[in-house]
């Protein structure tokens, strides 16, 4: 009988004391360690895009985001995905896709002649980049990094004058694209949530390698931006990890 207690007992420290250290470590946070293993990284982006000296017209400067205007050029919403693959501890490659749903909108173009004419600027950026991750603690990270991708900038007028037509008489609206070279410089913190979520913020600084001619359109309408542009982004990003 004694025995059989002192057998009982042992089992049921066995199943409890490992259950108890699985506990602490569910309740101690996220671990240093999963830094060091190499991982996937998955993360969605909502923020801010501005263009500091290039307005899409005299009449719309600033351009329109839910904080009002920025600045003295174009601003808009700007949201995209990127994904990470960490290849060690301080070095993360990848690339990212963004845009903005919600270009500024410049309701008094006026176009040539007397017609009633609209016109919006939006961006769509893609391309590589990367992060060195110089500080590492438990819950937050510190990186500095930099890009190198493809900018598409396009330039959408429409007319709203006259009665409307079937289609195939004509698109009331024309977009004109204008692609360059993006590259530039960003940096970011980022909060380690768990082992897996991880919430942060970013910066970006890049600088537009654009076409010097302009494209026009037969009525006159043509791109608003040539040369180069520079832009500054601000993000926040929510994403999550996966370890290989």
């Amino acid at each position: 009988m004694r025995r059989s207690l002192v057998t009982a007992v042992v089992l049921a420290c066995g199943l409890v004391v490992p259950a108890m250290a699985h506990a602490d470590d569910l309740s101690s946070g996220p671990s240093l360690s999963f830094a060091e293993r190499r991982h996937t990284l998955a993360l969605v982006e909502l923020g801010i895009i501005a263009l500091p000296g290039a307005p899409i017209s005299t009449s719309q400067i600033g351009g329109d985001t839910p904080f009002g205007r920025i600045g003295s050029g174009d601003a808009t919403v700007q949201t995209g995905i990127h994904v990470l693959f960490r290849v060690a501890r301080d070095w993360v490659f990848g690339a990212g896709f963004l845009f903005g749903p919600k270009p500024t909108n410049d309701s008094e173009y006026g176009g040539l002649g007397n017609l009633q004419r609209t016109h919006s600027r939006s961006y769509v950026s893609f391309g590589g980049e990367f992060r060195y991750v110089p500080l590492h603690t438990r819950y937050f990270e510190a990186w500095v990094g930099g890009g190198l991708g493809v900018i598409i900038i396009a330039d959408r007028f429409g007319t709203d004058a006259g009665d409307p037509l079937p289609g195939f008489f004509g698109d009331h609206n024309v977009t004109l694209r204008t692609e360059g070279l993006s590259t530039g410089i960003q940096l970011g913190v980022d909060w380690i949530i768990s082992d897996h979520f991880v919430a942060g913020f970013t910066f970006r600084a890049n600088h537009w390698f654009l076409p010097t001619t302009p494209t026009c359109s037969p009525i006159g309408d043509c791109t608003t931006l040539t040369g180069s542009a520079n832009s500054i982004e601000f993000g926040l990003t929510v994403g999550y990890r996966i370890p290989l």
